[in-house]
């Protein structure tokens, strides 16, 4: 549904965003995850047509930016950041200007609000002022207004900052619901966030994406080293050094001795499960296998091993 090919931008000497290529196919949600000042709001901002890339392509559907902005433009919903609204209107006015502004009819025009209303949660906030409501229910106006010509694509830049865990939930939700209908492109630094609402995750840092995929797969493809964690009775320290390090895949042995229990740390390199022949070896021995669970690369390892300095 979208193509981009080589995009890069630049603000003077800086490179923000440094030939991205990127495929986002219809339906899906997808995230743009990077720390701050990686290139994923200049990346949306490039990709709604508010600033023109320095290099590159970006094709949506049929349409390419550079001849067809404007037929672009019609089929994206963009929520920035910081949503532009009017504190000084009270949310329904506000709502009903947006839908005037959009060219709807009187007889569309309430049905489309009412429609909104509904997705978004706002019918406890919808004569109050915008100014006197709190963020989450801020995000909502602004998300009702992305959403309020139907676009096919919905483009939303950091939708959570600075809410509470509640209103976080309750935006995932919305974000979750939309995501049956429309396609969904989010940036977010929130790593839980973007786990928990996204079907796919693209990770950038210093203007390239580093990382392509959904979360399990991201923690299943990182590194190529893993740790698998035993705990023993009626073992010592160099008898299961001794008695493990010939499994081929096992480069790292690293006991603690906790009392009479001991705790075993090994460091796998290997593209198989080492788990059945590390217990199938215990087996052989007279150590007692009180525990033995291999430890899963979280997201937020991987996010930090891909985006640190150097």
């Amino acid at each position: 549904m979208i193509h981009i090919e080589n995009l890069t931008k630049h603000y003077g000497d800086v490179c923000a965003v440094d030939q991205i290529n990127l495929d986002i196919h219809k339906g899906e949600i997808l995230g743009l995850l990077g720390p701050n000042g990686a290139g994923k709001t200049t990346t949306l901002r490039m990709l709604t047509g508010f600033i023109r890339p320095t290099s590159g392509s970006i094709r949506v559907k049929d349409y390419t930016l550079d001849e067809y902005d404007l037929e672009i433009k019609k089929l994206l919903g963009y929520l920035p950041e910081s949503a532009p609204l009017y504190h000084d209107m009270l949310v329904y006015d506000y709502l009903d200007y947006v839908a005037n502004i959009r060219g709807f009819e009187r007889n569309e025009k309430l049905p489309r609000i009412h429609r909104l209303v509904d997705l978004c949660g706002l019918s406890d906030v919808m004569h109050k002022s915008i100014g006197e409501i709190s963020k989450g229910f801020k995000q909502r106006v602004g998300l009702a207004h992305a959403m309020m010509s139907d676009p096919e694509i919905l483009v939303l830049d950091e939708p959570t900052s600075g809410l509470d865990p509640n209103q976080i939930a309750e935006i995932r939700g919305i974000i979750r619901q939309i995501g049956k209908e429309k396609t969904v492109i989010l940036s977010t630094h929130i790593l839980t966030e973007a786990e928990a609402t996204c079907d796919r995750i693209v990770i950038i840092n210093q203007g390239k994406i580093v990382a392509d995929g959904s979360a399990e797969n991201l923690k299943r493809s990182a590194g190529g080293k893993y740790l698998i964690n035993i705990s023993l009775q009626n073992a010592d320290s160099d008898s299961v050094k001794r008695g493990l390090e010939p499994i081929d895949g096992i480069i790292g042995i690293e006991p603690f001795d906790e009392g009479g229990i001991l705790d075993v740390k090994l460091t796998c390199r290997s593209s198989a499960d080492l788990r059945r022949d590390i217990y199938n070896k215990i087996k052989q021995t007279g150590w007692v296998l009180l525990e033995l669970h291999r430890e899963t690369k979280t997201l937020e390892k991987i996010f930090r091993e891909l985006t640190k300095e150097n």
